[in-house]
């Protein structure tokens, strides 16, 4: 199914790049769906001789029987979710937002802790939902909301993978939009904390995580900006 094309890209740590059309018939055909590295150098060895293929240019990947939607997981990223006593209240022009005693703290790898709040401590008539849903790999599809004039000052995985089920339907606050104090202090935006898509295979679509529409259905609302990981 491999076809060599004359297309050659040069990789600034792995050398000279081949790539290969990938054809099932004469009406699918994935152009440059397919690639492999020519002149490794020792370092990459593993390589040699391995072809891979464009996540885009894919219908789907799986993992055994599941099908992996955004981009394959990376097997050394972590997610460690506990439950804490500790007192998280979110403010924004002098209304409190959110006071919970309760809140679950959300460890990934790579990134600052993020805290979730359960629904019935916020003032939920403070939130207002935005149209706009992000997609994270490890998590699932994320939706936003609005406090007032603070744009997407917060967000909510509403049913999250069940690897990560516990914060489904909480809201998490962002601390650089809203004030966000634990046990008095004033939590800060951490650096490395914001995640930027990055590569040709990461520049997801919406339609990939939601399910397309059954004849006589309602369409799914589309994201308004690409898709990329919030914590």
């Amino acid at each position: 199914m491999l076809e060599p094309t004359e297309h050659i890209t040069q990789h600034a740590d792995l050398g000279p790049t081949s790539w290969y059309s990938v054809r099932v018939d004469e009406q699918h055909i994935a152009a440059r769906g397919a690639w492999r590295h020519t002149d490794l150098p020792a370092h990459a060895g593993d390589l040699q001789g391995l072809i891979a293929f464009a996540w885009r240019a894919m219908d789907a990947f799986y993992e055994e029987d599941e099908r992996i939607v955004g981009h394959a997981a990376d097997p050394y990223h972590r997610i460690d979710i506990r439950q804490t006593s500790r007192n998280l209240v979110v403010n924004h022009q002098g209304r409190v937002i959110a006071d919970t005693k309760r809140p679950l703290v959300l460890y990934e790898s790579g990134f600052a802790p993020r805290w979730y709040v359960p629904r019935s401590d916020i003032d939920e008539s403070a939130l207002t939902p935005v149209k706009l849903q992000t997609f994270c790999p490890y998590k699932g599809l994320c939706s936003y909301y609005s406090i007032g004039d603070a744009r997407q000052a917060a967000w909510s995985y509403p049913d999250a993978y069940p690897e990560v089920r516990r914060i489904s339907n909480f809201v998490s606050f962002e601390p650089d939009i809203v004030t966000v104090r634990l046990d008095g202090t004033q939590l800060r935006l951490e650096p490395g904390q914001s995640v930027v898509p990055h590569g040709p295979d990461r520049n997801l679509d919406i339609a990939e995580v939601v399910p397309e529409p059954t004849p006589g259905g309602r369409p799914a609302e589309a994201a308004t900006s690409p898709l990329h990981r919030r914590s």
